[in-house]
């Protein structure tokens, strides 16, 4: 028997320099996926250990959830004594990650081409707010910055009067951090093939905006413009999960099947034969009437009898639940998405786990996120130079206040 592996990136050394949600979150997918992550930490450790720290180990909610299956080592770059460690580490890894800021990770000596000459087989990943061809290359970014500067908090808001809204979730960071991951994948598959690695990327605002665009340019994909900006269906106020007789669902009427069925189903055979409906197109274009239409039938019937019958004739239907419901849910425990970790510190963990199934190299549980340094040690004398002079590779210190 072979031993089990740990996923289909299993081999793959990683590098990361990354900090708070977008950087991490495409660090931690590689791990789930079974590569081994190496978080570089500056001595004050990333920022989200302190969020939600209840224990007070620097193992907040965020950071325990973020930060899975990855080693930890303080390395502060701004002192000659680590800048050696770190080159060494470079000089082995497949993959190099952050988020800093590329003035910044100039200053620290870490951009590509300090670090290329080391490694030509380097996949160096660069997440940072705004490509570096645009007047805002150098503006800081955090996610609510771009749901702004992106349309997204334009589109959310959707209320008469207007004003805007976030997305109350970091769809940024995440959205961004998976973007990552597809880019250091993709360079990782041409290495294979020319042995050499390269520069990705990846710049918040543009990958939000095509993120956005590709759905809600409406009639402005065409030049000149053919309509307004924007998907009909999307903007209706009429789409959101409907009230029942005692709570809520969500209906998606979507296909020509599907519509007549529920015409059926809520006696409005009628619109069987109404021109203005025998197509996706001429829906779209009364979307309002429909999903009124759709909000008005559903108070008749409680949300268990209306998921009964909306599954019988196959119209898809689900429950409207909260966080806290999600993880008892049938689907839930049955596909197994939630991992439970027993910490050492921390005691019992529910954690999302990967939702990619693999059907030869399915991913174990990540392993649990450890404190500020835990592998230093063993880290620091695995890279310990191999002649025992010292940091011969070191380079000269950083002003800490410039970066």
């Amino acid at each position: 028997m072979t031993a089990q592996r740990r996923g289909p990136l299993e081999g793959l050394r990683v590098v990361d320099m990354s900090t708070t949600l977008m950087g991490p979150y495409c660090s931690l997918l590689l791990a789930q996926l079974g590569a081994d992550v190496i978080k570089v930490e500056r001595p004050s450790g990333d920022i989200t250990r302190n969020i939600g720290d209840r224990a007070g180990y620097g193992l907040g909610e965020f950071y325990v959830n973020f930060n899975r299956g990855k080693r930890s080592v303080v390395v502060d770059l701004t002192d000659s004594s680590d800048v050696g460690l770190f080159r060494r580490m470079i000089a082995d890894a497949d993959v190099f990650s952050h988020n800093l800021r590329p003035t910044s990770a100039r200053t620290l000596g870490i951009a590509y081409g300090d670090l290329a000459p080391l490694n030509q087989g380097l996949v160096y990943c660069s997440m940072h707010g705004f490509d570096q061809r645009g007047p805002w290359r150098d503006k800081p970014a955090y996610d609510d910055i771009i749901q702004a500067a992106a349309g997204i908090a334009t589109m959310q808001g959707g209320t008469a009067d207007g004003v805007p809204a976030y997305v109350k979730s970091p769809i940024a960071d995440k959205t961004v951090g998976v973007f990552a991951l597809v880019g250091i994948l993709a360079a990782l598959h041409e290495r294979t093939a020319s042995g050499l690695g390269q520069e990705v990327s990846v710049p918040m605002y543009e990958t939000m905006v095509a993120f956005n665009a590709v759905d809600q340019l409406g009639g402005t994909v065409f030049e000149p413009p053919l309509g307004p900006p924007g998907y009909a269906r999307m903007e209706s106020p009429h789409r959101r999960p409907y009230r029942t007789a005692d709570g809520y669902v969500a209906v998606m009427v979507y296909t020509d099947r599907q519509w007549a069925s529920f015409y059926r189903l809520v006696g409005r055979e009628d619109l069987l034969a109404d021109d203005r409906l025998l197509t996706i197109g001429g829906r779209t274009d009364n979307t309002d009437e429909l999903y009124a239409l759709v909000a008005d039938a559903l108070t008749a019937r409680t949300t268990d009898e209306w998921l009964e019958v909306l599954d019988s004739l196959d119209i898809p239907a689900a429950p409207v639940m909260g966080i806290e419901q999600i993880p008892a849910a049938a689907q839930t425990v049955a596909s197994g998405i939630f991992e439970s970790v027993d910490h050492p510190l921390l005691g019992r963990l529910r954690q999302p786990g990967m939702p990619v199934t693999f059907s030869r190299t399915p991913p174990r549980a990540a392993a649990p996120a450890v404190v500020l340094g835990a592998d230093s040690e063993t880290i620091r004398a695995a890279y310990a130079p191999a002649d025992g002079r010292g940091e011969e590779m070191a380079e000269q210190t950083v002003d800490p206040s410039q970066v």
